[in-house]
């Protein structure tokens, strides 16, 4: 699904009043909290969805696909998302 999709489907649900400029709108800050969730507390959690977190990566050896040569990659940390039993489950 897509940026645009998830905006046509929201602004579509019955009930919501919403053009589809302000659904853009509403959207982009619930990401942009989630964002800052993530940077500040280290994690999000949404009960019956799942949970986002900060995780590290090891600096670790891997190879040039192209030259075969080694590299060494660096440590870094990236979001890892754990889903909720109830979505799992409906997988």
């Amino acid at each position: 699904m897509t940026k645009a999709e998830l905006i046509d489907k929201v602004a579509g649900t019955k009930g919501l009043d919403l053009s589809k400029a302000a659904t853009e709108k509403l959207i982009d800050a619930a990401f942009d909290s989630i964002a800052g969730a993530i940077r500040k507390e280290k994690r999000f959690s949404y009960p019956g969805f799942g949970t986002f977190s900060v995780r590290s990566r090891k600096a670790r050896t891997g190879r040039n696909p192209q030259t075969g040569a080694k590299i060494q990659i660096r440590a870094s940390k990236t979001v890892g998302f754990k889903p909720a039993p109830g979505l799992k489950s409906s997988l």
